[in-house]
């Protein structure tokens, strides 16, 4: 037997939550492959990206749920058996014979991926103590942002060297090796007495994933899209209901009394909105309008991502020095000053001023991450802490659904009403060639800056979008000394065979 420092201890969890969210990204840059073993055309790229949205379903709606039975049965428990989940569902998806298969087994491995960041949030409760937890968080959060930054590059290398199955069959070592680690450095979490509500999970479930899936269609407006809008808005009723009658519930309500648990959450729903818009703004304005390669597009998107990992480790030791509502409030401006820079921009825009201004909203991003966990976390006693993580990473991702569905349906009728009227250049009788073709690169030249003032359109919103989520982050404010009662007092509740503060061993 032999002690580690608890940051030592995290390193297992860090990795696990660095290999999920790689997944969640990794298939951008595999896709085309996947496309041409199942023989899909390209015409069929919408219904291909359902690998990478059906991630995203199975990523958040499970986790409200498993964040709750991570609080009963023990975080590092829990942990362990996501990861395993996890890595039988790759195994599957390996040998996947078709598209339809393959998307319908990324919704079960995105539940078990799912479940790490939210357990990891809780894991840094159980190691740290309180006024402590600042660098933790950052250090976790910042190993998810890396993995989603990694993601392409991985695939790309896959792509390059490998078959596109490599991806999945990787996570089975990298998978065993979490596990070793974590049952190696991570002593057994405190579980607390309680009983599990299914029935509000089954309802948040629906719910999250009916709007995930009404919103992907957005631009359709069909019956399908009404359809499951009104199943979410059902939903989301019979989980309200649930929440106020049932003897047990899946998110204690005492979160709901906690202001700033339930400005964490409304915090977070904004930073998603505004990650979103610059996340698939930017690749797809550097393809399409500035006609550089997918990968230049790509290469931009990381001058924004790979700063927010150091963001989130400079928020973290923030947090541990000031009232965690300062970085909160810093990163929301850097974001916003980020994006207002970006609202510059023209065909022309190029390094420093590229670099710069998406590396500044990155770290503001990043900044975010340590101090909306605090306030969300911290309040609640301890044997909701996994509860209140599922609850708020959740909240980041249905704003970045939102804020996908907004751009996606506001862009395309903005787009229509200034391309109205513009005459086609159609070749006139008796006309010159040369006239001809300078129509031509005339009406091209005016769409292609109508499509750039609707892209720095969407940066302002997303300016707009940080701005305003200063105020939730500035009343994120809570009775420390009530929340330590709290949590004290729950320490009554746990199993008596496991000691209250988790050892690492």
């Amino acid at each position: 037997m032999f002690r580690v420092s608890p940051y030592v201890a995290l390193i297992p969890v860090c990795l696990g939550v660095f290999v999920a969210a790689d997944d969640q990204t990794v298939m951008v840059t595999v896709l085309p492959d996947i496309m041409f073993d199942f023989r899909i055309p390209p015409i069929e790229l919408d219904y291909a990206s359902w690998t990478i949205t059906a991630y995203l379903l199975g990523y958040v709606a499970a986790m409200p749920l498993i964040g709750s039975m991570s609080d009963a049965f023990g975080h590092r428990r829990m942990f362990a058996i996501a990861t395993v989940f996890f890595m039988l569902c790759s195994v599957v998806a390996a040998l996947s014979p078709s598209l339809p298969f393959l998307i319908g087994i990324r919704v079960f491995q995105a539940v078990g991926a799912g479940a790490m960041l939210p357990i990891a949030i809780a894991v840094v409760g159980d190691l740290f103590p309180r006024g402590g937890r600042g660098l933790a968080l950052g250090i976790v959060g910042g190993s998810a942002e890396a993995g989603g930054v990694i993601g392409p590059l991985w695939g790309g290398l896959v792509a390059r060297f490998l078959d596109w199955p490599w991806v999945f069959w990787m996570n089975l070592p990298l998978g065993a090796l979490v596990l070793i680690a974590l049952f190696l450095l991570l002593g057994p979490s405190p579980r607390f007495k309680s009983s599990l509500d299914y029935v509000g999970g089954f309802f948040i479930a629906v719910a999250l994933a009916s709007l995930t899936l009404g919103l992907s269609r957005i631009d359709r407006l069909d019956l399908g899209m009404l359809g499951l809008l009104a199943l979410t808005a059902v939903a989301l009723a019979a989980f309200v209901y649930r929440q106020r009658t049932a003897a047990v519930t899946l998110l204690p309500n005492s979160m709901f009394r906690s202001r700033t648990v339930v400005m964490a959450n409304v915090a977070h729903l904004m930073v998603g909105v505004s990650l979103i818009i610059g996340m698939v703004t930017i690749p797809i304005m550097t393809t399409y309008l500035v006609g550089h390669s997918p990968l230049e597009g790509g290469l931009r998107l990381m001058r924004m991502t790979v700063a927010m990992p150091f963001g989130a480790v400079l928020g973290g030791l923030a947090c541990q020095r000031i009232d965690y509502r300062i970085p909160s409030v810093i990163g929301l401006i850097l974001v916003a000053i980020g994006y207002a820079f970006m609202t510059t921009w023209d065909l022309s825009v190029a390094d420093p001023q590229l670099t710069i201004h998406l590396a500044l909203a990155g770290l503001g991003f990043g900044f975010l991450i340590a101090p909306i966990a605090l306030g969300a976390t911290e309040p609640v006693g301890h044997g909701d802490r996994g509860s209140a993580a599922a609850a708020v990473t959740s909240m980041r991702l249905v704003g970045m659904t939102l804020g996908l569905a907004a751009i996606t349906a506001w862009g395309s009728q903005r787009f229509s009403l200034l391309v109205a009227g513009i005459p086609m250049p159609v070749p006139q009788e008796g006309e010159a060639i040369e006239v001809s073709r300078q129509r031509v690169a005339e009406f091209q030249e005016t769409l292609t800056n109508i499509g750039m003032d609707v892209f720095v359109t969407f940066f302002a919103v997303a300016a707009v979008v940080a701005a305003l989520g200063i105020i939730p982050a500035i009343l994120m404010t809570w009775n420390r000394a009530r929340s330590r009662e709290v949590e004290d007092s729950e320490a009554d509740n746990l199993e008596p065979e496991v000691p209250p503060r988790p050892r690492t061993v």
